[in-house]
């Protein structure tokens, strides 16, 4: 077989681990729908969400964030929300003047309420740094949430509702969180439509 029989045996592979794994996302209906009100809880609180990740979840927590904010697909008013993967000086300084397992947890001390709902991507469920900044949250009495794969990891106990996206593949996990997140937008959409 040759490099590129390859490559496009890889493709082939790729996209049917991908369509495999969102013939299940049917059985996630339930927690989606609880996330869908808690949102909705917040939102029409005066709260606002907040999100956060590791790599790949902390661009996925941006992009939802800015979802939020700006707008997904129908025009309104934005809605707040909040990334805490953003702000590279106190990412930075947090993580040299203590450490980075509470580079999160810090800033929802810092910037939580109780009306607020805080979301968590962690593909794992053990990143220490979301396991902790989930607990602070808790302890402040905002709703929290956790996007999550493989068996939940640790994280399934702390955060309030857990969606555990039961893969072992860090790609396909992050995708399906993605597909959640962005159905959030659209269905937040709706909600606040004029």
């Amino acid at each position: 077989m040759s490099k590129l029989d390859a490559i496009s045996a890889s493709y082939e592979a790729s996209l049917a681990r991908h369509n495999t794994l969102f013939a299940t996302m049917a059985n996630y209906h339930a927690e989606c729908m609880a996330l869908l009100a808690a949102c909705e809880k917040t939102l029409n609180s005066g709260g606002k969400v907040i999100w956060f990740g590791n790599g790949g979840s902390a661009a996925d927590s941006q992009h939802l964030a800015a979802e939020f904010v700006v707008r997904y697909k129908k025009e309104r008013g934005p809605l707040a929300s909040i990334a805490l993967t953003t702000d590279t000086s106190i990412l930075t300084a947090h993580s040299n003047d203590y450490h980075f397992d509470t580079v999160f947890e810090r800033q929802v001390q810092a910037l939580c309420k109780p009306e607020d709902l805080v979301i968590g991507l962690t593909t794992s469920g053990t990143s220490a740094n979301i396991n902790l900044a989930l607990a602070a949250a808790n302890e402040i009495g905002a709703y929290t949430v956790a996007f999550t794969g493989r068996e939940g990891g640790k994280v399934k106990d702390i955060a309030k509702l857990s969606i555990i996206i039961r893969n072992d593949e860090t790609a396909r996990i992050q995708e399906a969180h993605m597909f959640i997140g962005h159905w959030l937008c659209e269905a937040v959409d709706m909600l606040v439509a004029e």
